[in-house]
């Protein structure tokens, strides 16, 4: 495994700052070590992630379970519009909520 320098952190704290995240020293001392211990799996995975070993999404196949749409009994305009408070035009009408003309 090629080692890289160790992040420190100086450097979280100027993507905090970045960020906008206001961190204690103590919080950029346990993120630069946990941000360490990631790039360091990461590293480790790439050494397997050979051409041979094709890339995938989910280590399982996965298959559509769910059931083929069925086009069935539809409302009409009309019926829809039955059980409406208020309505305009074959539209529903709804209260205005911006303000707006």
């Amino acid at each position: 495994m090629a080692e890289s320098a160790a992040i420190t952190a100086e450097q979280v704290r100027h993507l905090a700052e970045l960020a906008r995240i206001a961190m204690t020293s103590e919080e950029l001392e346990r993120t630069a070590g946990e941000l360490e211990e990631i790039l360091s799996h990461v590293a480790r995975v790439s050494e397997v992630a050979t051409d041979d070993v094709p890339a995938t999404s989910h280590p399982i196949a996965l298959t559509n379970v769910l059931r083929e749409d069925v086009v069935g009994t539809t409302l009409t305009a009309e019926q829809a519009l039955a059980g409406a408070p208020a309505s305009d035009e074959g539209k529903f009408l709804v209260p205005q909520i911006l303000g707006e003309e």
